[in-house]
């Protein structure tokens, strides 16, 4: 179960922050996409991932040659209810990387979902 102090924690770093928002705003991303918003290299996006997964904050799941990550949906309320109003309080921090993940060019296609 994910505490107060952990998911703070796992929060801590202007990295993690802003993937973690983007990702609870957009419900799913892969890594170029985060690479790309983020402006950050391959292998720091990796990294802090990785620690967000596993906090137990995020779930990912590979398609084909893409691995996306996800808020974990078996978190408590309390967590989700925590990213969606700092999200939505901190738009314009959140501004450049959004815009910068609008313009990607050759943004990977999600598979439709049969359920």
């Amino acid at each position: 179960m994910l505490t107060p102090p952990a998911l703070f924690k796992a929060l801590a770093d202007e990295t993690r922050a802003r993937a973690t928002l983007l990702i609870a705003h957009q419900g799913e991303l892969c890594v170029c996409e985060l690479v790309c918003a983020l402006g950050e290299s391959q292998p720091k996006i990796s990294r802090h991932l990785a620690q967000l997964r596993s906090s137990g904050l995020l779930l990912d799941r590979r398609q084909g040659q893409w691995v996306y990550y996800r808020i974990n949906p078996q978190l408590p309320a309390w967590v989700d209810e925590v990213l969606q109003v700092t999200a939505h309080a901190n738009t314009a921090w959140l501004q450049v990387s959004t815009a910068r993940l609008l313009d990607m060019d050759g943004r990977p296609v999600r598979a439709a979902s049969c359920c």
